[in-house]
């Protein structure tokens, strides 16, 4: 069994032909990516069947969603014992207005916010918009 079918197999995800290529597409990136990266590797795949991937992995903490503010839902593969939750693995974004590439800096934390007891936090996100190191070198 490989890495791939071990961590499909420890969130209990059914590992199909076309999961494993989804993932190990993530997998081998350092950006976060969109449905259409996935696709435009994949050109004969259909969409919504790696849509579909892309929300099992998401449901099952396999990866996250980044909405990085450029109107197209990024994803990343989550760490090793990420169980995306609020109060423990929310982690800061980077978003290279150059590039237009996302990053996850997971090791920045997003601060624990204390909310009034009247409201139930369900999602947060964090995007710092810059310029990366490789862009401000050019």
């Amino acid at each position: 069994m490989n890495h791939l079918d071990k961590i499909l197999k420890k969130h209990n995800v059914k590992p199909t032909a076309m999961r494993l290529l989804v993932l190990q597409f993530i997998s081998n990136k350092n950006i976060a990516v969109s449905l259409t990266d996935i696709e435009n590797n994949y050109e004969k795949s259909e969409r919504t069947t790696l849509y579909r991937s892309l929300q099992t992995f998401v449901e099952n903490n396999i990866a996250h969603k980044i909405d990085d503010g450029t109107g197209v839902t990024k994803y990343a593969i989550c760490a090793e014992n990420c169980c995306c939750s609020i109060q423990e693995d929310l982690h800061i974004h980077f978003h290279c207005r150059i590039c237009n590439e996302t990053t996850c800096l997971t090791e920045y934390k997003i601060p624990t916010l204390n909310l009034p007891t009247s409201l139930s936090a369900e999602e947060i996100n964090l995007v710092v918009k810059g310029v990366c190191n490789n862009c401000s070198k050019k």
